[in-house]
């Protein structure tokens, strides 16, 4: 049956790896770390060869850390080190008051009522992205295409003034960014002190150069806007980072603080939805029956008002969701115990490492029917119930839930129908696919795919100009 496809996954080790087999996998790819007892077991004591570390993939135990008892866990070292390039004084890495404030500044940009508001500048985004793709047959690295529109949604939205650099500029920073920042040393792992260099963090500085320049500039002149006509500044997310720095609204960010939320931004609000987009792109080329269903919805859809787009298009969201449940966003959601506690009858004591993967957390034999297979009708109707909150965790869960998920959503499943509808894709024939997880979970060699403009859409298009 077509919806019982099964994507390309490693397949988990027979046992646990050994140290040095550990590190080796760490740093080719993580993804091959997990072992056949980590999909099957919900609690595992051990596993890094340092310290007490407790693998969490049991739903109350998941509760207790990340909501119940959330002030006792904060943010690891390795985790730390790993967004320490650029992010490190960002929401996604800030604790405590400066946590709390950033959060307070972030959160009213990305409420539900606001990314609501989104949707006509990201359908332009799309129709922007049709546009620009050949009316001739031919073939694209889809990966590459979906950082390039959810480049231009941001600019649309989150920065509305432009970034002041070339989009594709950005695009292949970010891209360096992540393929660098994404890879674990092994003096990570052992617990080498950070003042020790690691190769990574050389790598990256002139890329970093590149973003702070960027961002500096966009701080400057929306700083002269602001300061000559307020009244004709954007109301997004610059304006009311820099206007928290300067005090406003009861909230205080520092410019490093404000130059790291950018960058985080940047990052959260382009590669892990591009990726998304991507992963649903190429699920659908492989599952007939549902890029069908897709296409009926999208074409009933997208003949309507731009506005409410979103709710319009259940299906395809659906979709979305069952693409990050197969290759979440996130890597790994890891705290470090500040004092003990019993997490579903295991003992954490201070200083234990407690690790959660959304990777494995979303494959468990114990918690999904049929794992491993594609079915988007997991999210369909009244099977989303079904789902335990805290078995299915793309964006996290509690306090430091994403607070960009209800944008991210949105806009993945207006591009994704806007796809469809225009065009039929097919993997190229060469075309090897792989997940590779740093950072982000991406397909390892891009996504190279044939594309033929469906004749509606090419009328249209021809209409248009």
């Amino acid at each position: 049956m077509d919806t019982l496809y099964r994507p390309p996954a490693p397949e988990p080790q027979d046992t646990p790896l050994g140290a040095l087999a550990l590190l080796a996998a760490l740093k080719r790819n993580p993804l091959e770390c997990w072992a056949r007892r980590h999909f099957e077991e919900l609690i595992i004591e051990g596993g890094l060869p340092f310290g007490h570390v407790v693998l969490v993939h049991e739903p109350a135990a998941i509760r207790r850390v990340l909501m119940e008892n959330a002030a006792n866990y904060h943010k690891d070292r390795l985790q730390r080190r790993v967004l320490s390039a650029g992010l490190a004084d960002g929401l996604l890495s800030a604790e405590g008051e400066a946590w709390r404030t950033q959060r307070r500044v972030a959160a009213p940009v990305f409420a539900h009522r606001t990314v609501k508001d989104f949707a006509p500048a990201m359908m332009a985004a799309a129709r922007a992205l049709a546009a620009r793709w050949p009316e001739e047959d031919g073939e694209l690295d889809i990966a590459v295409e979906m950082r390039r529109v959810t480049l231009d949604v941001l600019e649309r939205t989150i920065f509305s003034d432009g970034f002041g650099r070339a989009a594709e500029e950005i695009r292949k920073a970010m891209t360096t960014y992540f393929s660098v920042i994404g890879r674990i040393s092994p003096l990570d792992i052992l617990g080498v002190p950070d003042f020790i260099p690691r190769l990574g963090q050389w790598r990256v500085r002139a890329t970093l150069r590149f973003f702070e320049r960027a961002i500096d500039d966009l701080i400057t002149a929306r700083r002269a806007r602001l300061a000559g006509d307020p009244q004709s500044a954007p109301d997004d997310v610059l304006t009311r980072l820099i206007e928290a720095a300067d005090g406003a609204e009861g909230a205080s960010l520092t410019e490093t603080e404000v130059r790291s939320n950018i960058l985080t931004f940047f990052s959260a609000g382009h590669e892990t939805t591009a990726n998304a987009l991507t992963w649903a792109i190429f699920l659908l080329s492989q599952s007939p029956r549902w890029l069908e269903r897709v296409e009926r919805e999208a074409m009933q859809a997208l003949s309507g008002p731009d506005a409410g787009m979103s709710e319009r298009l259940p299906v395809t969201r659906a979709v979305v969701e069952e693409a990050i449940r197969l290759y979440p966003p996130i890597a790994a959601i890891s705290r470090v115990a500040l004092g003990p506690d019993d997490l579903a009858g295991v003992k954490v004591r201070r200083g234990s490492l407690v690790v959660i993967s959304p990777y494995v957390l979303h494959r468990h034999r114990a918690l999904w029917e049929a794992p491993d297979v594609f079915d988007p009708g997991r999210f369909v109707g009244g099977a989303r119930t079904r789902i335990d909150r805290f078995a299915y965790l793309p964006f996290g869960v509690g306090p430091r839930i994403c607070v960009g998920q209800a944008f991210a959503l949105q806009e993945a499943t207006v591009v994704l129908a806007n796809i469809v509808h225009g065009f039929t894709l097919e993997l190229s024939p060469d075309q090897a696919v792989w997940p590779l997880l740093s950072v982000t979970l991406r397909p390892a060699d891009g996504l190279n795919m044939r594309l033929r403009r469906k004749v509606a859409a090419m009328n249209s298009l021809r209409a248009a100009s």
